[in-house]
């Protein structure tokens, strides 16, 4: 008997009855292939991360402080050693290094002077925007006027506001509620500031999306956002009269993030995209346009932050900028254009 036989062995047969009939997969039915991911803003993202992180704690203001004496110490008397020395050797190439230094220590005290200068400005600004709160709290029109007499005064010096501030020293007096008051002032000196600064945001956020979307080195776009929002603040701080030199800078950008980013406001959206350009734009577009267009709407906010950081009064009277209205002026254009020019 065959090792077969022991086991019991019997032959399969197959029901083909029993089985469901074959299904038949055409090409059309297979799904499709899964998108890339919505346009982020991952460059404003990281840069407002970057303006966050550069407010240091107390204990990091101590170390910085105490490096930079100890640098300039040690570069002090390195720099008075090599001139008495080389005086010593060539009494004539030390007097030009002498005075090369001098310059330079000039210069240095000069910039020193401006950077202060600036601070100081960005603190008025800030107790102009106090003084403002509180006399409309209160209903005190005699502060109302006080502010309002220190504001033309503040904006003495450009000769561009020279009729605005007289109508404003003409009409001021037949007004006799403080909201009233501050409402003429803000209509007078701050409606050609508005447009100004809604301008400087417009054209950051035109170049913040175009260099999105034509680098395509991850970190590059990053430091472009960077360096177009700096600007673009220190610009907007210029227009309302706040003049921030480079730390002055530094430090708005970091008020400014750490509001969006505190407040959700440094987030991206589809609506953003949509309010922006029209809801099928990002299926004309692609992705790295889109990430332009959020990365430049996401500029818009930051910029419309800043005016409510340097303007003197809060917006009452006039209109705070929208976001939408910004981005469709500086992005839409910008996007027609090459649209029109990829079609001739």
């Amino acid at each position: 008997m065959s090792p077969s036989d022991k086991r019991g062995d019997a032959p399969f047969v197959l029901d083909t009855e029993a089985l469901p009939p074959p299904v038949v997969v055409s090409p059309a039915d297979a799904p499709p292939p899964p998108e890339d991911d919505a346009p982020s803003g991952e460059a404003m993202l990281r840069m407002a991360r970057m303006a966050t992180r550069a407010r240091r704690s107390s204990w990091g203001k101590w170390f910085w402080g105490l490096l930079t004496s100890l640098v300039s110490l040690v570069v002090s008397i390195a720099a008075y050693d090599y001139v008495t020395n080389l005086l010593a050797r060539n009494e004539t190439l030390g007097r030009i290094v002498l005075g090369l230094l001098i310059a330079l220590g000039l210069v240095v005290l000069v910039q020193i002077l401006r950077e202060i200068r600036a601070f100081r400005k960005l603190g008025r600004i800030d107790a102009f925007r106090a003084d403002a709160e509180a006399a409309l709290r209160v209903a005190d029109r005699t502060a109302a006027v006080d502010l309002s007499r220190r504001l033309q005064r503040f904006y003495a010096g450009r000769p561009e506001m020279a009729w605005t501030r007289d109508e404003l020293e003409r009409r001021r007096e037949d007004v006799l509620d403080a909201d009233a008051v501050l409402a003429l002032t803000e209509r007078s000196l701050f409606a050609p500031l508005d447009a100004e600064a809604r301008t400087e945001i417009e054209a950051a956020s035109r170049m913040v999306a175009a260099a999105t979307a034509m680098i395509p080195l991850a970190m590059m776009d990053v430091l472009a956002a960077l360096s177009a929002n700096i600007r673009m603040i220190r610009r907007i701080a210029e227009i309302y009269g706040a003049h921030s030199g480079f730390f002055g800078s530094w430090r708005l950008l970091g008020t400014v993030a750490t509001h969006l980013v505190a407040t959700g406001a440094v987030a991206a959206g589809d609506d953003l995209v949509h309010t922006a350009l029209g809801g099928t734009v990002l299926a004309r577009l692609s992705r790295r346009f889109g990430e332009g267009v959020v990365n430049g709407a996401l500029t818009a906010r930051v910029g419309i932050a800043a005016m409510e950081v340097c303007r003197p009064l809060p917006f009452s009277t006039l209109p705070r900028p929208r976001v939408s209205n910004v981005i469709g002026r500086s992005l839409t254009g910008l996007f027609q254009t090459g649209e029109r020019e990829k079609a001739d």
